[in-house]
């Protein structure tokens, strides 16, 4: 079964902690990388793994408090959201299937399927 699903979004005070999951099944998982989308604003890349070496990128507004990590066992990518802010409210997509062109790098074009995306909303 073909399959790109995020799951663990949901409502959370600041400060608190968030997990959320990438099923990637059927999929070129050698790189996943979780975007996210406020209102009004681009899609941006937040973090990403290379799950052939481990090697791992974040962006500057997440390093230090959300990590990425994969178990190939399950073909899932997990992102562990620690210390939330409200500036952190989006929507949030993992992505998989890397494009030739933007092997090793965390951008949109870095990749040619997406899920369908998880809310994760941080109250202040």
């Amino acid at each position: 079964e073909v399959q790109l699903v995020e799951s663990g979004g949901g409502v959370v005070q600041a400060g608190g902690s968030l997990r959320l999951s990438c099923a990637a099944s059927g999929f070129d998982d050698r790189a996943i990388g979780w975007f996210r989308q406020a209102p009004g604003k681009e899609r941006e890349g937040i973090s990403c793994i290379w799950t052939t070496d481990g090697r791992t990128y974040y962006a500057d507004s997440v390093k230090g408090r959300f990590t990425i990590s994969s178990d190939s066992a399950k073909n899932t990518v997990t992102l562990q959201m620690n210390s939330l802010k409200p500036e952190d409210t989006a929507v949030y997509y993992c992505a998989a299937d890397p494009t030739p062109g933007g092997w090793g790098k965390c951008g949109i074009q870095s990749f040619g399927s997406w899920g369908q995306g998880t809310q994760v909303t941080v109250s202040s």
